[in-house]
């Protein structure tokens, strides 16, 4: 089971990339320590804090001829990682 599970690549986090803070998709049970680890073992760098927070899966329905089918979205933890000044996380480098 791996920690990171995948970056975040939205306007609003890479507007956060040129001041060194990355998003990423965590596993929901990890904490700061383990997501640390993770994110200087796999890109390199030195990273001076972590921030997370818990988003609860959106309500989504449908409608169809026989009823109304509701469902959630499935519940996710984001990690906001603030590296070392002058350092830089190239998501790109295997494209």
């Amino acid at each position: 089971m791996s920690v990171l599970k995948k970056p975040l690549v939205t306007e609003k986090v890479s507007g956060l990339n040129e001041i060194g803070k990355y998003g990423f998709i965590v596993d929901e049970t990890a904490n700061k320590v383990e997501i640390k680890k993770a994110v200087e073992e796999m890109y390199g760098v030195t990273v001076e804090d972590v921030n997370t927070m818990r988003y609860q899966g959106k309500m989504k329905s449908r409608y169809t001829k026989a009823r109304v089918i509701a469902g959630r979205k499935n519940s996710f933890k984001k990690a906001i990682v603030t590296v070392a000044e002058g350092e830089v996380i190239d998501f790109y480098s295997g494209i």
